[in-house]
C-alpha cells in the first residue's frame, strides 16, 4: 500500500504486519482463481481465525483479540485490498457475533462465543427480506413461542454466507407490533432450515450469497438474544458497527486498484514517456489518491469515536458514504488508467470495479445513509442563519 499509516501501539502496528504478509502470501494468490470459479472459501476463514483475526474486536476473555475498533478496521482494509469477498466475510462474521457478545447473558456467551471467534464456528446474519430490505420493521417472518422453543417460519434474503455458515443471527417477528421483534441465534443444522439457490451477482463471486428458507424451525428459548422484543434494537446496534466494516473494506479494495494503477502507469510508456508523466493522468491518479485517504480518514474518525465510547452513527453512515462511493470511483478510474488492459481479465482492476459497486448497496444503500445523515443535522439544530 501506499499509505504508511501510525497506529495506537507497537502491538497494533505488529498485528498489522502480520495480517499484511498472510494476505499477500495466502489470500493474494488464491483470490482471482476463487473468484473466477465462484467457490466459497471456507479454509481460509479457519485460517483467518486461527490468526485470531476474526475476534479481533471483542475481549479476550471469549477468546477475541481485545483490539480496538481502530486497529481492526485498519486489518480488514488489509484484507479488503486483496480480496474483498473474504474482507466483507470478515464484517459479516463480526456482525454475527455482535448480538451474542453484547446481549447475551454470560452463560450464552461462555458457551458459543469461544469457537465464533475462534473461526470453528463461521456467521452469518439474517435480517433482510425480499419486501422488506431497507425497512427491517416491515419483515415477515415469523417466531412463535411454543412451550421452551419458538417456531420460525419465513424467508431471509441477501445473506451472505447463506448456505455455508454455521450459525445465522435471526431477526422474526414474536408480536404483530411494528417494533415486536427479537433476535435468534441458530445452528445450521437445525431442520427446516435451509439455502435457497444462491444469487448469480455481478461481484464478490467468492461470497455466496442466499435466501435462507425457514420451515418450523425450531429454537430453544435460550437461543434468544436479548429480551422478546428487543430485536430490532440489536440490529441497528450492530449495524452501526457493521458500517464501518464495509467503509473499511471498500477502502482496501480502493487502495488496491490504487496500488495496481500507480504500478502500470510507472511502466507503461506512450509518446517516449511513462504515462505517468502526462499531467492528464497524473492528476487522475492525484485524485485517486485523495479519495482512498478522505474514505480512511472518515473511517477511522468513527472508529475512534466508538472506542471512546462516543456516540458515532452519524459518523459510521458518513464513512460507509464515503468510503463506498469513493472506491466507485477510484476502481472506474483504474480501470481507465489501464485502458484497454483494464477491461480484460488479464488485470484485475475490472473486478475490482464489479466488487466496489454492491459496496454502495448493503449495510444499507448509500440513500439510506443520506437520509440517516440528513436527520441528523435537523435534529442537531446546526446551520441557523446569522445576520449582521
Amino acid at each position: 500500500m501506499t499509505a504508511r499509516r501510525v497506529l495506537p501501539t507497537d502491538e497494533a502496528t505488529d498485528l498489522l504486519k502480520l495480517v499484511r504478509d498472510l494476505a499477500t502470501r495466502e489470500l493474494l494468490p488464491a483470490a482471482a482463481a476463487a473468484e473466477r470459479d465462484a467457490a466459497f472459501p471456507r479454509e481460509t476463514f479457519r485460517l483467518l481465525g486461527r490468526a485470531g483475526v476474526l475476534g479481533l474486536p471483542y475481549p479476550e476473555e471469549y477468546g477475541g483479540g481485545g483490539q480496538p475498533y481502530e486497529v481492526y478496521l485498519q486489518v480488514l482494509e488489509e484484507i479488503g485490498a486483496v480480496w474483498s469477498s473474504v474482507g466483507v466475510g470478515v464484517s459479516v462474521h463480526a456482525l454475527s457475533c455482535f448480538g451474542l457478545a453484547n446481549f447475551g447473558t454470560e452463560e450464552q456467551r461462555r458457551a458459543w462465543l469461544p469457537d465464533m471467534l475462534g473461526g470453528e464456528l463461521l456467521g452469518a446474519y439474517c435480517l433482510s427480506e425480499p419486501q422488506a430490505g431497507s425497512d427491517p420493521a416491515a419483515m415477515r417472518t415469523s417466531a412463535r413461542r411454543d412451550g421452551d422453543e419458538y417456531v420460525l417460519n419465513g424467508a431471509k434474503a441477501w445473506t451472505t454466507h447463506g448456505g455455508e455458515a454455521d450459525f445465522y443471527k435471526v431477526m422474526a417477528r414474536t408480536s404483530e407490533d411494528r417494533t415486536g421483534i427479537s433476535c435468534f441465534l441458530v445452528p445450521a443444522d437445525t431442520p427446516g432450515l435451509s439455502a435457497d439457490t444462491p444469487e448469480q451477482k455481478m461481484g464478490l463471486t467468492g461470497s455466496t450469497t442466499a435466501t435462507m428458507l425457514f420451515d418450523n424451525v425450531r429454537v430453544p428459548v435460550e437461543r434468544r438474544l436479548g429480551a422478546e422484543g428487543q430485536g430490532l434494537s440489536i440490529a441497528l446496534a450492530g449495524l452501526d458497527s457493521g458500517r464501518l466494516g464495509i467503509a473499511a473494506v471498500a477502502t482496501g479494495l480502493a487502495q488496491g486498484a490504487l496500488d495496481h494503477a500507480v504500478a502500470y502507469a510507472k511502466e507503461r510508456e506512450t509518446f517516449e514517456r511513462r504515462i505517468i508523466d502526462h499531467q492528464g493522468l497524473a492528476f487522475v491518479l492525484a485524485d485517486m489518491e485523495a479519495a482512498v485517504q478522505t474514505a480512511r480518514a472518515a473511517t477511522l474518525h468513527a472508529a475512534r469515536l466508538k472506542d471512546r465510547g462516543l456516540p458515532f452513527s452519524r459518523e459510521a453512515s458518513i464513512a460507509k458514504l464515503v468510503a463506498t462511493d469513493n472506491a466507485m470511483k477510484v476502481t472506474t478510474d483504474a480501470v481507465q488508467v489501464l485502458g484497454g488492459y483494464g477491461y480484460t481479465k488479464d488485470f484485475p482492476v475490472e473486478r475490482y470495479m464489479r466488487e466496489a459497486k454492491v459496496m454502495q448497496i448493503f449495510e444499507g444503500t448509500n440513500q439510506i445513509q443520506r437520509m440517516v445523515i440528513s436527520r441528523q443535522l435537523d435534529k442537531d439544530n446546526h446551520g441557523a442563519i446569522v445576520t449582521g
